[in-house]
């Protein structure tokens, strides 16, 4: 008998089967894995929970001083401000980078000794000693190293050392010891005797290293954009360690600008005493020879016009002096800058109104004072020294180059001076001699008059400011601390729970990711181009056999709407229709979509037979509890039976016979390529309406594609979360050689939760309230990982 190719080979499914990314499905899909999820948490929770019980709370410590601020604060009409000779411009964000430079905080770290840390051991918890060890370490020379000692404290004179090895050994306090920390002894405190049989651990790190991380945690800010008012803020675990360190850092800022201003005044006053000694002796020069010219002469008073020149020549002859005092300022300034050797007293900027230079000036003076520190404990030729010798000479060029331009200023305007001079010379030329020459020598003793005045006035000015040491910043609060952060443990809840959520929704996704299984219908379909005729939900049951007459279940259902379009698929072929059930490898349902299919074909009326051509691991004698020993297939093909003792009526369900493998022989595919087996189907196709074909995997065994020459419709099973991708390819190649006959793909064993994709079948519509099963989101612990 011919088998009739199919008139209708291909079904439309229906647009919601299609995948899409429906945000519902996706969250089924993690939360079918919600024992990963409850154990993630768990772990991630009680991690947490054991970390704040040892973490240590932290504190917020707060200090406020309130800067003097040029911008800001341009108070012309204080009383004080016309004695305010040395005030240099302060601009507020610039003091803001002083406060957060790492050589304040450096000295703020020596100072305190915050590089060496004391704890108490207790068990795996530790209890941080500042300001109440019973030991007091003393570096007497650092050596190159960090770590740690863990001591014992055994009575009022000694203590064990934790040796490398794990031994203790027995030292005295104040001998001093040799290791890679340098050279350094312990001393005991007053508090030594709460703390005998005590371990303490003492933790010793790089002073440039706890600088930095002190640096890092330190806030300086504005209070508001309009305020000259800043905040310091620091977190710590010990607050009287933070507000120690807030203190100490106002503290030593406002000594480094004490320090600074004292300077420039010291400076001044030495440069202007110089300059009043020398001008002292040419006054007291200058009028005596005018008291000698006029007793000479007998001279007693001058012309009207004589008064007007010289009184001319004198103002003009004061402006002359004011630029060469400048001039000899900026000479005194180039003199300090292109000297090779370092000196102790920075220029003075007298009389030069030029922010630029005086800024420039300052901060020259205290890169010269940090390079004075670090040479009192680090050699010349430590590298410490690069950085602030190249800023040394950067500034020196600026201040070389704005010298340079100032000079020339003040040049053209000697310049322009003198020529003036000369004018007023020629408007006197027809004085009378003697009046002349007396003139000449009154202006030479006007210009050291003016001079000396101008600069007895200024140094009365900085004696002033000197002696008055008024401070410019006003400390508004002193450190305090508030109550523990309450945003750590928040944080550390929010984290344990991103964590304990993150970890499992990651792993499912690369998992699904990486995953080599297929998982929905479009992976199928990019690859082969076959219909898809049903698509089977995994009920989990003991039972094979999910068809019973008159119970209506999705899986049921799902076989009827299966047995449908076979009738489709096979045209006008009514009866002797042959389908043929294989797929790539084992475990993708054969045998179960071979007997619920059978079975359905049963009960509908038509005659059905199926049998079980898989030869080598049959298991439908088992799944319709058909006696083993009796003859099968084998047997027949063998010619050890006939075929009306192979035929078996199943005695679970009416209207369906079975063939059974039979006796287990070691050549199936030879032996299933005999006539016998063409006729056996021949008969069949006279005497049956359906006949089912269960088949071996046709990726592993050729048997199914020996069986396919005499099936009319092959049904391809392919699992959802078994099949691997890879068996896709070898399927399109199976179609494109033509190997088996009309080849339909059922898509079996979906798990909508587990994989985001399948029918959500409605349980309510197929059962009634008293048979009404509803799965436990509970079930399959294990198997939901």
């Amino acid at each position: 008998m011919t088998t009739q190719q199919a008139t209708l080979a291909t079904f439309t499914l229906p647009q919601a089967k299609r995948e899409s990314f429906d945000i519902k499905n996706i969250i089924n899909k993690y939360l079918y894995h919600w024992p990963l999820f409850v154990i993630s948490l768990s772990i991630s929770i009680a991690a947490i929970i054991f970390y704040l019980k040892i973490a240590k709370p932290v504190y917020e410590v707060n200090a406020t001083i309130v800067i003097k601020d040029e911008k800001k604060n341009q108070n012309q009409s204080s009383p004080l401000h016309e004695i305010d000779a040395l005030s240099s411009s302060r601009i507020i964000e610039n003091e803001i980078e002083v406060f957060k430079s790492k050589q304040l905080i450096n000295q703020v770290v020596g100072e305190l000794l915050l590089n060496i840390g004391y704890q108490k051991i207790d068990g795996p918890f530790s209890q941080e000693l500042y300001n109440s060890a019973p030991v007091k370490l003393t570096v007497v020379k650092s050596g190159n190293a960090d770590g740690t000692l863990l001591i014992t404290i055994k009575d009022k004179n000694s203590f064990l050392i934790e040796m490398p090895d794990k031994t203790n050994q027995t030292f005295s306090f104040k001998d001093e010891f040799k290791n890679k920390f340098g050279t350094w002894k312990l001393e005991p405190t007053d508090k030594l005797d709460a703390f005998v049989g005590k371990q303490i651990k003492i933790s010793i790190t790089d002073p440039e290293n706890t600088a930095l991380q002190y640096q890092k945690k330190l806030s300086v800010a504005l209070s508001n954009k309009l305020s000259t008012t800043v905040i310091l803020s620091i977190d710590d675990e010990i607050p009287q360690r933070g507000k120690d360190i807030l203190n100490r850092l106002i503290f030593n800022y406002n000594l480094t600008g004490t320090m600074q201003r004292n300077r420039e005044a010291r400076n001044t006053l030495d440069f202007i005493d110089k300059r009043l000694a020398s001008l002292s002796t040419e006054l007291n020069e200058a009028e005596k020879g005018i008291e000698v010219f006029k007793s000479a002469r007998g001279l007693t008073d001058i012309s009207s016009n004589s008064k007007i020149s010289l009184e001319n020549m004198q103002t003009n002859d004061a402006r002359l002096n004011e630029v060469n005092v400048q001039l000899s300022v900026v000479q005194e300034i180039e003199k300090y800058i292109n000297s090779a050797q370092n000196r102790d007293k920075t220029p003075t900027t007298l009389g030069i109104d030029d922010p630029a230079l005086r800024s420039m000036i300052e901060k020259l003076a205290q890169l010269q004072l940090q390079r004075e520190r670090l040479l009192a404990t680090t050699p010349e030729t430590n590298p410490d020294f690069e950085p602030i010798n190249r800023q040394i000479v950067t500034t020196k060029a600026a201040i070389r180059e704005n010298v340079g331009s100032i000079r020339a200023s003040l040049q053209n305007t000697q310049r322009k001076l003198l020529s003036f001079n000369q004018n007023f010379e020629s408007s006197i030329k027809n004085i009378p001699t003697q009046e002349r020459q007396y003139i000449s020598i009154k202006r030479q003793q006007a210009i050291k008059e003016t001079l000396y005045t101008y600069l007895l006035q200024k140094r009365e000015e900085i004696s002033v400011s000197y002696a008055s040491k008024l401070a410019e910043d006003r400390i508004v609060d002193h450190a305090y601390s508030g109550p523990a952060k309450q945003t750590q443990r928040s944080m550390a809840f929010a984290g344990a729970l991103l964590i304990g959520l993150g970890l499992p929704i990651g792993l499912i996704y690369v998992r699904g990711l990486f995953s080599a299984k297929i998982k929905n219908i479009q992976e199928i379909k990019d690859v082969v181009d076959l219909a898809v005729v049903a698509e089977l939900p995994l009920e989990k049951s003991s039972a094979t056999l999910k068809i019973e007459n008159n119970k209506a279940t999705a899986i049921a259902e799902q076989f009827r709407s299966l047995r449908l379009k076979l009738s489709y698929l096979s045209g006008n072929s009514t009866t002797g229709r042959v389908t043929l059930v294989t797929s790539s490898v084992p475990g993708e349902g054969k045998s179960f979509v071979s007997s619920n299919l059978a079975v359905s074909l049963a009960l509908s009326g038509r005659k059905t037979i199926i049998l079980e051509l898989d030869l080598r691991k049959p298991k439908l004698s088992s799944i319709f509890a058909t006696d083993t020993l009796m003859p099968g297939i084998s047997d027949y093909l063998n010619g050890e039976a006939s075929l009306e003792n192979i035929i078996k009526q199943s005695v679970t369900e009416s209207g369906l016979d079975l063939i059974s493998s039979g006796e287990r022989i070691p050549n199936p595919s030879e032996l299933l390529e005999t006539p016998q087996l063409g006729y056996l189907i021949e008969y069949l196709r006279s005497n049956y309406d359906d006949i089912i074909i269960d088949s071996p995997p046709v990726h592993l065994v050729s048997d199914a594609m020996i069986i396919s020459r005499f099936a009319d419709i092959t049904l391809y099973m392919i699992r959802q979360g078994v099949t691997e991708k890879a068996e896709l390819s070898f399927l399109k190649e199976i179609q494109e050689q033509k190997n088996l006959k009309n080849v339909n793909i059922v898509f079996n064993g979906i798990q909508r939760l587990k994989y985001g994709y399948g029918y959500n079948y409605n349980a309510n519509y197929y059962y009634d309230s008293k048979h009404k099963s509803i799965a436990s989101p509970f079930s399959d612990f294990f198997g939901r990982f």
